[in-house]
This record gives C-alpha cells, sequence and structure tokens, in this order.
C-alpha cells in the first residue's frame, strides 16, 4: 500500500498590517488564490496560516479507471506541455509541471440552502468534536477546523466503500458527495467576498486566502474524474514531481509553496523525512488571515498585569485595553465577547469561564452548545481588559481522526480506489501547523460606525471583563457562521 500524507497548516495574524500587507504569491497553475474577509469556503484558496497537505503513497497501477460520485463529471487531462506526452521531472529537479484537467473551477455552483447549511453544521460539529479529541495536549492550542475539512474532502472525494462511510461520520459530512464538493465550493466563494470594503491600517482590506495544490508522482496515473472534481471545486491543478527519484527535492518545494502561501509563517510543514519514494499523492490547503480591529486597542493603555496560568506561578505580561460596545454575554459559569474585525463579517469570539471552571467548561463544549452560546449574545458596553498572544500548533492527527471514527483510511483496508481505480492507498498521517499572533494594532474604526468609545463615555455603565486567565477563542465567519480558527490560551507568555 502507498501512503496519504495529509498537512495543515494555519497562519493568523491579528497585527499591524504592514508586517503582513503584501499581496499573497502567485499560486501554480490549477490554484485560486482570493482576497477576503475571515471565513474561507471550499471554492477558493485563502492563504491564511492554515495549511493542509496530504502525501498520498499509492501502490498499484494507474492504468484503471475508478468510480467517481453520481453526477461527477469525467474529463480529459491535459498536461500544461503536450497533450500527447506525459510531464516528466528530471532526478534532483524542484520545479514542478503542471497536469490540469481541461475542467475549470466552478465560479457559480448552485447549491441549495439547505446543503449549505447541512455544510456548516456538520463543519461546526467536527471542529468541536476534534478540539475535544486533542485537548489532552500541554499548553496553547490553536488549529484551523476548516483547512483540515477541506483537504480531507479533497481526499474524501477519492474514497469509497467502508472507507467512504468512516470518514463521512468522523468528519460529520452529512451530504452525498455528488453536493458535498459543490457546497464547499461555493462556501469559498461566499469566503471570497469578505475583505471588499474592509480598511486596513495601509489602506487595504484585510485578507482571508485559501490555496490547494496537489502534488503528484510522475507517471503515475489519477483518474481523470478525479482531477475534474478537484479542479471544479478546490481550484486545484496536479504539480507533477518526482518523489521516487528526487523525494527529498520534492518535499523541499512543497514546503517552499506553503510558506510562500503563509507569507513565510509556516516554513517547513513537512519535516525531512516525511515524503519518500514511496509517495505518490501530497494534498495541501493553506489559509492565511491577516486582518484588523474595527476598534482597535490604543498601544498607550496597554500595561502589564497579572495573569493566572492553567498551571504553574502567576505572571505579569502586557494587557491590552479597550472600551467599545460588543456582543457580550454574562452568566455564572463565564463571560463572551465577540470582537468584530474590519469589514463586520469576520469577529473573534472570546469564551471565558469562571475561576477555576475551564477544565470542566472545556470539556462540556458542544457544536450545539456553542451556536447557543452565540445566540445569546447582546450588544453592551464593554470595558474589555485581554493579554497580548502569539504562538504555533503542530499536531499529528491521524490518532484524534481514527478515535472520532475513521480508522480504516490509515490502514491497508482503506479504499481510495476513486483516486487512481486501485485499493492501493492510505493515508499515512495527517499534521497540521498553524501560527496565530494577536496585539492592539488594526484599523481605526470610523467615528460613524459608533464602535469606538472614548474617554469622554466614561458615565457608561461599562461591563468589566478581564481576560487574565485561561480563555476559549474562535474566529468566525458571520453570515454563514463558519468556524475558521479555534483555539485557547492558557499561557499566553508560553
Amino acid at each position: 500500500m502507498k501512503n496519504i500524507l495529509l498537512v495543515t497548516l494555519t497562519a493568523i495574524l491579528v497585527i499591524p498590517l504592514l508586517v503582513a500587507c503584501a499581496p499573497a504569491a502567485p499560486v501554480s497553475t490549477g490554484t485560486l488564490s482570493t482576497t477576503v474577509e475571515p471565513s474561507a469556503s471550499v471554492s477558493q484558496t485563502p492563504v491564511l496560516p492554515v495549511m493542509q497537505s496530504t502525501t498520498v503513497k499509492p501502490s498499484a497501477t494507474a492504468s484503471q479507471t475508478a468510480t467517481v460520485p453520481p453526477g461527477t463529471p469525467s474529463a480529459t487531462i491535459k498536461p500544461s506541455v503536450s497533450a500527447s506526452q506525459t510531464p516528466t521531472v528530471l532526478p534532483g529537479t524542484i520545479k514542478p509541471v503542471d497536469l490540469k484537467s481541461e475542467k475549470t473551477r466552478l465560479t457559480a455552483p448552485v447549491v441549495s440552502s439547505s446543503d449549505n447549511a447541512s455544510l456548516m453544521e456538520g463543519n461546526r460539529d467536527f471542529a468541536l468534536n476534534l478540539y475535544q479529541e486533542i485537548k489532552g495536549t500541554d499548553g496553547n492550542l490553536f488549529f484551523s477546523p476548516y483547512s483540515i475539512s477541506e483537504a480531507l474532502a479533497m481526499s474524501y472525494g477519492g474514497a469509497r466503500s467502508e472507507t467512504e462511510k468512516q470518514m463521512a461520520a468522523a468528519l460529520k459530512f452529512k451530504l452525498p458527495q455528488a453536493q458535498l464538493h459543490p457546497a464547499f465550493n461555493s462556501l469559498d466563494q461566499d469566503l471570497a467576498t469578505r475583505g471588499q470594503g474592509a480598511k486596513g491600517k495601509d489602506g487595504q482590506g484585510f485578507r482571508l486566502n485559501v490555496a490547494n495544490a496537489i502534488w503528484g508522482q510522475q507517471g503515475f496515473n489519477f483518474t481523470p474524474a478525479y482531477l475534474d472534481l478537484l479542479a471544479q471545486n478546490y481550484g486545484a491543478g496536479m504539480r507533477i514531481v518526482d518523489f521516487k527519484s528526487s523525494a527529498e527535492p520534492s518535499r523541499l518545494v512543497i514546503n517552499q509553496w506553503v510558506s510562500d502561501q503563509t507569507e513565510g509563517k509556516i516554513k517547513e510543514v513537512l519535516p525531512q523525512g516525511s515524503v519518500d519514494d514511496m509517495t505518490r499523492l501530497v494534498l495541501t490547503n493553506a489559509v492565511y488571515f491577516n486582518a484588523a480591529w474595527l476598534s482597535r486597542f490604543n498601544k498607550e493603555a496597554t500595561a502589564s498585569d497579572v495573569f493566572h496560568p492553567l498551571t504553574g506561578n502567576d505572571i505579569s505580561l502586557p494587557m491590552m485595553k479597550n472600551k467599545a460596545r460588543f456582543k457580550y454575554l454574562e452568566n455564572d459559569s463565564l463571560q463572551a465577547v465577540e470582537l468584530p474585525y474590519s469589514g463586520h463579517k469576520l469577529s473573534m469570539v472570546i469564551l471565558l469561564p469562571g475561576a477555576d471552571k475551564f477544565k470542566f467548561f472545556e470539556s462540556a463544549l458542544t457544536g450545539p452548545g456553542l451556536s447557543s452560546l452565540i445566540q445569546q449574545m447582546q450588544d453592551d458596553s464593554v470595558k474589555l481588559t485581554m493579554p497580548k498572544f502569539s504562538f504555533s500548533s503542530q499536531i499529528e492527527l491521524k490518532e484524534a481522526l481514527s478515535q472520532l471514527g475513521m480508522p480504516e483510511a490509515f490502514t491497508d483496508k482503506a479504499d481510495f480506489s476513486g483516486m487512481d481505480g486501485q485499493k492501493d492507498l492510505l493515508i499515512e498521517d495527517v499534521v497540521h501547523q498553524a501560527f496565530v499572533a494577536v496585539d492592539e494594532d488594526g484599523t481605526e474604526a470610523a467615528a460613524a460606525t459608533g464602535i469606538s468609545l472614548g474617554a469622554t463615555s466614561i458615565e457608561l455603565n461599562f461591563k468589566e471583563m478581564k481576560v487574565d486567565r485561561p480563555f476559549i477563542f474562535i474566529i468566525r465567519d458571520i453570515p454563514t457562521n463558519s468556524i475558521i480558527f479555534i483555539g485557547r490560551v492558557t499561557n499566553p507568555a508560553n
């Protein structure tokens, strides 16, 4: 059996746009890159700090045809060289050759509102289920369930039989394949519009860039139907490399692509030795998010204060301060606040459990429970104090995904015959790497918005929220209620 390696990458920045405002690097043939506000959909490929990569290692001939989901069109493979010859990559060469389906990405997929709702709900439940599986890791945590879902959806497009059923159950894919992939595509298209009209510190709108790319072994035949599915729904073309003779150069070129898409925040998603001569396919999904606060924090107000970590002694660190109108909720168990980004379409939701209640709250958090909390939030005047933080996470997801119900995909019983017509592929691992940085900077709210409140408003009855203990944060797309990122901070100093 050959192996599939899924690698996911996330980089998110809420920092001065001067630091990360350059246009996203061009994406190779078949990959779509767009400027968006923080909410990605499968049809587009934002370049945010999230990146998924799947390494598939086949073990059969590629000359056979595989069945594809009903309704999936079949197309001729059209190499970027001549249609009569197979692209070749010389040993040691690290420049991939593009192999494209004649099909192009569908820019206006027909998807019902019920299908969209099913996808959002399933992605939400998967996000919280996965969080529960990996929350046992020590310290701070950050990942993009959206990126992971999209990379696995590309693999799911080639899954059949019991492997397909298990993946659908674990990933909460409730739609049949013929409806699922267009729904992902539609979500991407929506997310691609989020940055329109938003202003950043540098005069540009904030960006949510999502990019997909597929890296295949030269001479290995993937079915035209599978390549069509990826091209039409994920904007991903096949990049031909030579894993057999040049595994290390191939690894380096993939890592460089990831670094380009995340503006250098994730430099080595594929560690040395992760790609070898048995690798046949690597699926990558990169997400890069750079946004400005709608209501900025005043740097002059930032001052040292005490934070109470989950474990260990209290620490002193810089705490940001803001007074503004925010969505807010307070009950016996927690305080919650929603901080919008410029454009009003994406936001960060901070969930602050009561003192000594973090573990209990974290373990009880579910998808429906999160939606209920957000629905209960109301506009209020809030005096907010919270820490600056910056950290990265790297997580191997094989065990967690197996526990969620898809163990077969990682064994010799795996059936990914939809990719190459053979039952010769399995997923070796799913590796996710993410980076997040949050500080005071961002776009200043215009006076007309009524968001920022100055010193003259001190008479107002502010609700005080001091984020001085462990908290959970979520970055979501407000119109679709899609969770793009989720994380926790147990010690901002780490």
